[in-house]
């Protein structure tokens, strides 16, 4: 199993000046640590205080400007966002600047992580669009089909019921081979296992309760056999909430945690961390849960 961070938070020691200083410290020592992946939400407000993370008066930056300033950072940990909320850009500018990023970064750094989003303050607030759940679904639905065909180079026009791009061109094309991995974030047993199966390269499942995870692989696997697609394909992530302040968690407990998703089918488990700017515990996690994940043997496709 591997090892991502995210990084839910930007509200460190020091306030606004102290950010950018800190966000390199913590690349970095992930990196160091031996993490497998870097992920920042794509949110433009904080959530919400009963989200634990404060609420919108606490910092927050926009995911693909901050994503660029990490490959900046980094050498080898992959990137991406966890996950783009689909109503907040243009699909064709939303394709580029996932490109954008994958070019820069370097082949095979990148993830493209798009979701059906849900925050409506935030969108009311600033604006943004935020039409019915059904309509975002079949959004993303389109979004994933310009994706796909835009990360390969087909320039062919597309008609669709929300969005209409007559030359879909793409130039640089991404450095990623076949593509940065698409992953689809969300639990919904129907529609979004449903798009995960026949689009992406991953799902995420968000802090799932004992036994979903295994619930939704099984159904993305399902799906796989009805049409003909290899299961193999499709890594499956889950996002965890962890605390491993004193007398909260310990490293053993994270290891444990990453067997019970072991066996319910994921191989690939991301964190949060609420105080991550103190990198020491980085480099405890480097030592101690990192390479006890590397032994956890990826789990049987049945």
């Amino acid at each position: 199993m591997r090892l991502g961070l995210q990084l839910p938070s930007f509200t460190y020691p020091g306030g606004a000046e102290a950010i950018r200083g800190t966000l390199v410290e913590v690349a970095q020592a992930a990196e160091a640590a031996g993490f497998a992946s870097l992920w920042v939400m794509d949110h433009w407000f904080q959530l919400p205080e009963e989200s634990g993370w404060g609420g919108p008066e606490e910092p927050m930056l926009e995911a693909y400007t901050t994503l660029g300033f990490l490959a900046g950072a980094t050498d080898r940990i992959s990137l991406g966002p966890l996950v783009v909320g689909v109503h907040f850009r243009h699909p064709g500018a939303l394709v580029k600047q996932a490109t954008t990023l994958d070019v820069l970064a370097g082949p095979g750094r990148t993830w493209f992580g798009v979701g059906a989003g849900w925050y409506a303050r935030e969108a009311h607030g600033l604006g943004f669009p935020f039409p019915d759940r059904r309509e975002r679904f079949d959004r993303l639905e389109e979004t994933l089909r310009i994706a796909r065909a835009m990360f390969a180079g087909d320039r062919s026009r597309f008609d669709g019921r929300h969005y209409q791009l007559a030359e879909p061109i793409n130039v640089p094309a991404p450095l990623s081979r076949p593509r940065p991995r698409i992953l689809v974030g969300g639990n919904g047993p129907r529609r979004t296992m449903d798009l995960v199966a026949r689009y992406g390269d991953a799902c995420n499942i968000l802090n799932p309760n004992p036994g979903e995870s295994r619930r939704l692989v099984d159904t993305i696997h399902r799906i796989c056999d009805e049409t003909g697609r290899d299961r193999a394909e499709i890594e499956t992530t889950v996002l965890l909430d962890t605390d491993l302040r004193r007398g909260r968690m310990r490293p053993v407990d994270l290891v444990e945690r990453a067997r019970t998703q072991a066996v319910e089918g994921i191989d690939h488990m991301i964190i949060n961390l609420p105080d991550v700017h103190r990198v020491e515990q980085l480099a405890v996690l480097g030592r101690d849960v990192v390479p006890e994940l590397a032994r956890i043997e990826a789990p049987l496709v049945v």
